[in-house]
């Protein structure tokens, strides 16, 4: 398996179901009569970032990883959203950006450095197949899950199905 495959696979799967949970979410909202803004201001705990910032950071840690692994630089999202369709409409752009990444070139990242920020002040440098297995991804997926977590506590009834999204499944 090569690194791009892995890589802009799972990205592109992960934040299509991301979306499609933020459309049921606004279904829900809809039918329960519930102002959307109360679902996307919603936390698992009061420390934790709010669902809107669970969908920039899982869109972040695609874009930027992905980025950093093609050794190019990512676009700058000013993280403005407020509304649900503004959301998906900034997944929708990271896919697109992850589409443009050269696949050789991620590929050729996995014995190369990567050096990436670790909090506003520290830096972190690991070679390219353990900075996305060991970093990037998990990152990614648990921003998805918190997402999928705080949808779920708020009663949108979704299930495992909603987060797995379009994974490729043949049933013998």
């Amino acid at each position: 398996m090569s690194m791009s495959s892995a890589a802009l696979s799972s990205f592109e799967l992960g934040l299509n179901a991301l979306s499609s949970l933020l459309e049921k979410a606004d279904t829900h909202a809809a039918a329960k009569k519930i102002d959307p803004d109360v679902l996307l201001g919603s936390r698992l705990f009061p420390d934790m970032f709010p669902l809107r910032r669970q969908v920039q950071i899982a869109c972040d840690s695609a874009k930027n990883g992905g980025a950093r692994l093609a050794d190019v630089e990512p676009p700058r999202h000013e993280d403005t959203e407020q509304t649900i369709a503004e959301l998906k409409a900034r997944i929708a752009r990271t896919i697109a950006f992850l589409k443009t990444l050269d696949a050789a070139a991620i590929d050729a990242s996995a014995g190369r450095e990567v050096h990436f920020p670790l909090g506003r002040d520290n830096q972190g440098k690991m070679r390219g197949v353990d900075y996305f297995n060991h970093f990037v991804l998990p990152n990614f997926y648990f921003h998805i899950s918190t997402a999928y977590g705080i949808l779920r506590h708020c009663g949108v009834e979704i299930g495992k199905r909603d987060y797995l999204g379009g994974i490729p499944i043949t049933v013998i």
